[in-house]
């Protein structure tokens, strides 16, 4: 069932995108030897270094073959202008869960939605965070068999949307975060988490079985949650031993471990087991700080998932008591998180936990980060240079250089003098392919 609703999806995607393509490198061109060139009139290569003008960008097949001074037009290239333009990397979200959006209805998707189904919503949502200008996500939650299905199916190219990293369905204690809550004792036995665990041994397993399906990273839910509908707070919910024996399972199989965690105990728990990541972060304190540094490990703050938790409490009436209360403590206080973690020396990767914030509006996390203390620069560092080390792919992506995937944004006007100018993207290719250019 899934195979011929992924097929439906592909067919879908393909009809799309033929209106929207503006250039050769479409879906579907096979011919590698095509060289393609982009004519930019601001070209911030690598995040963090001063950009350039009047450059030449050279792209043949995929990848990046060089950059040039200049505008140069060899014969029979197809040419890009974007002479009016600012360019940039392709962007990374390191926190997504493509397959929902929070909303009406969302609670109850574990019992009206197949995986066929999910990995529908998740092609469509996929192609909106594409053309927001991201080129590559984690998505570190959902359905596993809709998660693997869609993430190959973009590799294919049978589907539009960013390249995914995917950690299937979160390890989490048993009534965790992840696991079912707030339903009858029936139906919580149903729908256990087949990833929900208690003691080292279990833990374990649920790793392994996590890495057999085909998880690229390993999510963990270190701490209780907002949206979760039960009253059992936001610090830890591991034990210490299950922590260390999740870790060091992932580890020893090639994968490295983030974790959900808003309360310090659970993230401070976690990274003293060796945790590569913090998803969150809310309450971290000068202990996390200096274990994140101590351990070289990345925070992925989703300031968007709690501003828009803090809004959607006062106006929305399909949050629990549970979730609405656990939206008024807990989102108001992430804006404040990122900027101690800044000050601090935190690395920061960028992430939105986009489907809990709308899709196609991930680039409001920009303006977010300015708003905590961050430059405008540093900011696009986050989602370029840093998230690129944080999901492994920086010898592919990040920046734009000779060698690396052809992942190219660009916008009308300067982002470093207006951040805001990143939530209305002008152009996006993803590996030598336009998917944008009005």
């Amino acid at each position: 069932m899934l195979k011929t609703a992924l097929t439906a999806v592909a067919l879908l995607a393909s009809t799309t995108l033929a209106t929207s393509i503006m250039a050769p490198g479409a879906l579907g061109q096979d011919d590698n030897d095509t060289l393609t060139v982009i004519h930019a009139g601001w070209l911030l290569a690598v995040p963090g270094e001063d950009p350039a003008m009047e450059q030449s960008i050279l792209i043949r097949g995929e990848r990046i073959e060089s950059i040039q001074d200049g505008y140069v037009s060899p014969e029979g290239a197809t040419i890009i202008d974007l002479s009016d333009d600012y360019v940039m990397p392709g962007f990374i979200d390191s926190h997504v869960h493509l397959q929902s959006e929070l909303g009406p209805g969302r609670r109850f998707n574990t019992f009206t939605m197949s995986a066929a189904d999910l990995a529908f919503d998740g092609a469509v949502n996929a192609r909106t965070t594409l053309m927001a200008g991201f080129t590559t996500v984690q998505d570190v939650g959902g359905n596993f068999e809709a998660s693997l299905a869609l993430r190959d199916a973009i590799n294919d190219g049978d589907v539009a949307g960013p390249r995914m990293r995917i950690a299937g369905s979160a390890v989490t204690p048993t009534g965790g975060h992840a696991d079912i809550n707030g339903f009858s004792l029936d139906v919580l036995h149903m729908f256990a988490s087949e990833t929900a665990c208690n003691g080292e041994a279990q833990c374990r397993e649920a790793v392994r079985s996590l890495i057999r399906g085909g998880a690229d990273v390993i999510k963990i839910t270190a701490t209780g949650g907002v949206l979760s509908d039960t009253a059992a707070g936001v610090e830890q919910q591991f034990f210490d031993d299950e922590l260390a024996s999740i870790v060091e399972a992932a580890h020893m199989m090639g994968r490295r471990v983030t974790a959900h965690a808003h309360g310090a105990t659970g993230i401070n728990s976690f990274l003293e087991a060796g945790g590569d990541s913090i998803e969150h972060g809310t309450y971290l304190d000068r202990d996390s700080i200096r274990l994140m540094r101590r351990n070289g490990a990345y925070l992925v703050p989703t300031v968007l998932a709690g501003v828009t938790v803090a809004e959607l409490a006062e106006t929305a009436d399909f949050m629990t008591d549970n979730q609405r209360a656990k939206s008024r403590e807990v989102g108001p206080l992430m804006l404040e998180m990122a900027r101690r973690a800044h000050e601090g020396g935190v690395t920061i990767a960028f992430g939105t936990d986009s489907g809990v914030s709308q899709h196609g509006v991930n680039a409001r996390e920009f303006e977010l980060y300015v708003e905590a203390g961050l430059t405008p620069m540093e900011a696009i560092v986050t989602a370029t240079i840093n998230a690129s080390r944080h999901v492994q792919m920086d010898a592919d992506i990040g920046t734009i250089e000779a060698g690396k995937f052809a992942d190219i944004v660009a916008v009308d006007g300067n982002p470093l003098d207006n951040i805001s100018e990143l939530r209305d993207i002008d152009f996006v290719m993803k590996g030598g392919e336009v998917y944008l250019n009005p």
